[in-house]
């Protein structure tokens, strides 16, 4: 019998990678600089490979999975549009992704330490997860963040 905190995580993984892809298709047309747009471009495609795990499983337990807070992710909306909207450079876009990429790894490693009971398999998705949301923060070109 499969633990409730193993599926638990496995929601949370879900809905943090719905709300990362949708924060990255909201400004990626906009980004114009060819090595931040690759590395948006290719964590996307990471996000979605993981997604796929995690549906897998999902789907094994019989789960649906998990969307992000409405409320949330109308914020989320919101605050692009505001910032975008008063200046619309890479720099913008860079402190939106990293500020984004942070809340996630704090939101991803909280539910890690309180899904403990969690299997193996639904933790080691959730430290790829941290990972790579990480490696996004550290790939956005240093001329675009705020040091």
């Amino acid at each position: 019998m499969v633990e409730p905190d193993t599926i638990r995580l496995l929601r949370e993984c879900d809905a943090g990678i719905k709300m990362g892809v949708s924060a990255i298709e909201d400004v990626v047309d906009r980004v114009a600089d060819k090595r931040f747009h690759r590395s948006l471009t290719d964590c996307a495609t990471e996000h979605d490979k993981l997604k796929a795990e995690i549906q897998a499983l999902l789907d094994k337990y019989g789960d649906e999975g998990k969307n992000p807070n409405p409320i949330a992710q109308g914020m989320s909306h919101m605050k692009t549009g505001m910032k975008l909207g008063m200046d619309d450079s890479d720099q913008t876009i860079a402190d939106l992704i990293t500020d984004g990429c942070n809340m996630g790894v704090k939101s991803l490693s909280q539910y890690l330490n309180q899904y403990k009971a969690a299997d193996e398999t639904s933790k080691n998705i959730t430290k790829r997860l941290i990972a790579l949301e990480e490696r996004l923060a550290v790939d956005i070109p240093v001329s675009y963040t705020h040091l």
